[in-house]
């Protein structure tokens, strides 16, 4: 009985983790004004036929805050790889030499930089109903093990502990959302 209450604890927190752990991946996707490969992690890219990862096809970097760089592995991929991002709905604009595609991050506007936040608070949220969704589960299992013959005392120890789990959860939430809204605002 006590293995099956701290594998629904562990499930319950591997959900939460992960609910983190999704949301300052999609946090990196939201630029903050200064270019990052991340900007680009959308981005699909036909190549021959198939649809593959920008950084599948080619070396992105930053050579600077302002500036991503793309070096593809192949010359033919210049032009794919150029339309691809003029298509990702991303605002940014390619321009290539012939050897590697240059793209220069445009300044935000602050009203841009509010929609940002927006968005980083709703995918915040988005991660808070993942954390909420592993506790209601948790709990409904170990209101299931009640019933099996586990003791009311010992439920009602790992409810408080499933509790403080998504409390500490959604503090991480909380402290990730608070550092990317100080760096989108930050001009």
């Amino acid at each position: 009985m006590q293995e099956d209450l701290e594998l629904v604890i562990g499930a319950a927190e591997e959900s939460m983790a992960n609910a983190v752990s999704h949301l300052e991946n999609e946090l990196l996707k939201i630029r903050a004004g200064k270019a990052s490969p991340a900007m680009l992690s959308s981005v699909m890219v036909d190549y021959y036929g198939t649809m593959t990862k920008l950084t599948q096809v080619a070396n992105v970097n930053t050579p600077d805050a302002k500036t991503i760089r793309i070096q593809p592995w192949e010359k033919a991929m210049i032009e794919p790889i150029e339309k691809a991002i003029a298509y990702s709905n991303l605002g940014l604009n390619p321009q290539n030499n012939g050897e590697v595609i240059m793209i220069t991050v445009p300044p935000l506007t602050e009203e841009r930089r509010r929609d940002l936040v927006k968005s980083a608070k709703a995918e915040s949220e988005h991660a808070k109903v993942s954390i909420r969704n592993a506790r209601k589960e948790a709990n409904d299992d170990i209101k299931k093990l009640q019933k099996d013959g586990l003791s009311e005392d010992i439920a009602k120890s790992a409810e408080i502990e499933i509790q403080e789990l998504t409390d500490s959860y959604n503090k991480k939430v909380e402290i990730e959302v608070e550092r990317k809204e100080k760096d989108i605002m930050t001009i």
